[in-house]
């Protein structure tokens, strides 16, 4: 049961390590990349749809919306085109929207009248505002990118993961010194197991050194007495 729990626990904190990467990695690209008329990957950028006013046809709000830098040129009726918007409610905001016609005036200029297919309200716009074509999206990714900016979002996606990260750390560090006192107490048991087994081993042999003298002494005493014996008879 306890492999059992510690391999549960070590798949736990793999897991943890993989999310609290992929955020931070997300989170980068996401700061960096999201609503950056500047910023583009591969002539791609992204941006979050703020509002639903194409969501009968092809987006909803808190979608990542995909746009493709294009010639002015090449667009057509029926195309989605994503532009700054020049309205006096939403000046300067990244809009998406479908072209409903296609203007080109006398000195050859080209114009656009979009129109979000939810709302069906018309935007008057010129070539020069326009930032791409709309090529796809990532549902939802700008939802959870708008809450991941907000406090619970940090505390529960980024901090919660590190801290996790951070006690799993503290604890193996534990374990290891603890482990490791504990090998050292064991070398230290078996050292003086040893040193005493030595010691007692050297007692032996003392006393066997000991007695095998006094054997010794003891028959050569024996050796010398019926000599004397021999000797005062003579007498």
């Amino acid at each position: 049961m306890k492999k059992i729990l510690n391999v549960l626990w070590s798949v736990f904190v793999v897991l943890v390590v993989i999310v609290a990467v992929s955020m931070m990695v997300f989170t980068i690209v996401s700061v960096n990349m999201f609503d950056r008329t500047n910023r583009d990957i591969f002539g791609y950028k992204f941006f979050i749809a703020q509002s639903d006013s194409m969501s009968a046809t092809d987006f909803s709000a808190g979608d990542i919306v995909i746009v493709k830098e294009v010639d002015a040129y090449s667009l057509k009726e029926g195309d989605v085109i994503t532009f700054v918007s020049q309205n006096s409610y939403s000046y300067g905001e990244t809009v998406t929207h479908k072209i409903r016609e296609v203007r080109i005036a006398d000195d050859g200029s080209i114009g656009f009248v979009t129109y979000g297919t939810t709302t069906n309200t018309d935007d008057e716009v010129l070539a020069t505002i326009i930032i791409g074509k709309y090529v796809g999206k990532l549902p939802f990714v700008g939802t959870f990118f708008t809450f991941l900016k907000t406090t619970p979002g940090y505390i529960l996606c980024i901090l919660t993961p590190f801290l996790i990260l951070i006690i799993s750390q503290v604890i193996s560090t534990v374990r290891l010194f603890r482990q490791y006192k504990k090998e050292q107490t064991a070398e230290i048991e078996a050292e003086r197991a040893k040193l005493q087994q030595e010691r007692e081993e050297s007692q032996k042999m003392m006393a066997e050194l000991l007695a095998l003298k006094a054997q010794l002494e003891s028959q050569s005493g024996a050796n010398t007495n019926p000599a004397s014996e021999e000797n005062g008879g003579d007498n």
